[in-house]
């Protein structure tokens, strides 16, 4: 004959541990992410209003590691330059200026790419003079941004 401690611990259930994990919290903080994104994305958006030619051209191909941002030289339809980095990249920068700025940024990274976005409407002059004046900076090759055409 069995004991009544013996049957009774045979009758019951061991309870096992639930191994579940709970995602609800996380989706709520997902979705809280995802609207600081979306109000925040249009904010981020820096430079000056320029308003580039149309043209079919493909994108550069950057390569592999390459981490800096394309240092970028802006000729606005007045014919003023503004350069991506600095203090205040929104405000117009004198020509020797922007001469010593880029100039030392390709002492310390030569392999940095350089693009020149030029207003539609400035003279072709004005950003014949941005590249000349970056090539005597010690850049070796310049970039043109354009907008793709609609």
């Amino acid at each position: 004959m069995r004991s009544g401690s013996t049957f009774r611990r045979e009758n019951r259930r061991t309870r096992r541990q639930v191994a579940e994990i709970n995602v609800v919290p996380y989706i709520d903080v997902m979705l809280v992410l995802l609207v600081i994104f979306m109000i925040t994305a249009p904010l981020l958006r820096t430079g000056v209003d320029i308003d580039l030619p149309d043209a079919a051209a493909n994108p550069i191909a950057t390569s592999e590691g390459e981490t800096s941002e394309p240092l970028v030289l802006s000729v606005d339809a007045d014919g003023k330059w503004y350069l991506n980095i600095g203090d205040d990249p929104e405000a117009p920068q004198e020509k020797d200026e922007v001469f010593l700025k880029v100039s030392a940024i390709m002492r310390r990274e030569p392999d940095r790419k350089v693009m020149v976005a030029g207003d539609s409407a400035v003279p072709y002059k004005e950003v014949v003079q941005a590249m000349a004046s970056l090539q005597s900076a010690g850049v070796p090759m310049v970039g043109l941004m354009t907008e793709p055409p609609q």
